[in-house]
Parts: structure tokens; sequence; C-alpha cells
């Protein structure tokens, strides 16, 4: 599994050396079709997005949906998780931003 699948790489134009572009994500709306759950104990974003859309590589969207960017992987079972279910616009929105910069 890659965390970095859809993060593009460039060149730093003073050293030269290849480093991470930033990578921005979409608000993302409740959505009628979302599920609401609680993580068991020692589910992480990658877990649920695997569970939920056969792909842990898309572990940002549940992170974004939630609003959690302290950098924690590891979800607490008794706080309750938004898994947005309509992610077509979800991953157009983020194409649609990455590819603009």
């Amino acid at each position: 599994m890659d965390r970095y699948k859809f993060t593009k790489i460039i060149n730093n134009k003073n050293t030269g050396n290849r480093v991470y572009k930033s990578t921005f994500y979409p608000k993302i709306r409740i959505g009628n079709a979302d599920k609401f759950v609680y993580p068991i104990d020692g589910d992480r974003f990658e877990n649920l997005a695997h569970r939920y859309y056969g792909d842990a590589t898309l572990w940002w969207i549940i992170a974004q949906a939630n609003n959690i960017r302290d950098g924690s992987f590891g979800l607490k079972p008794d706080k309750q998780i938004r898994i947005p279910m309509e992610i077509a616009k979800i991953l157009k929105d983020f194409r649609t931003i990455n590819e603009e910069l």
C-alpha cells in the first residue's frame, strides 16, 4: 500500500532534489448515502477505506470527512466516524484541485 499514491513528485527549483508536491484535499459535504460507524478496536483509516471502498489508499477521504488532521491513524472505538459513500465526486474534486496547481 502506498500512502503517497495520489501525491506528485516534483523537482525543487533551488536544489534540484525530488520532493513531494503539496496535496490539497476537497471539502467533503455530508451525503444521504454516508454511513456512520464506530470503529472496532485497532481500526485505522486504511482499514475502513479498504472495508468500505476496496482501496486502502483512499484513507484520506475518511480523515478529511471527519476533520481529523492531527496525523493520528488509530481510531478510538467510542468516537463515531462518518464514511462518505459517494466517492466519485470527491475523487473528481480532488483531481481538479490538484491539477490546477
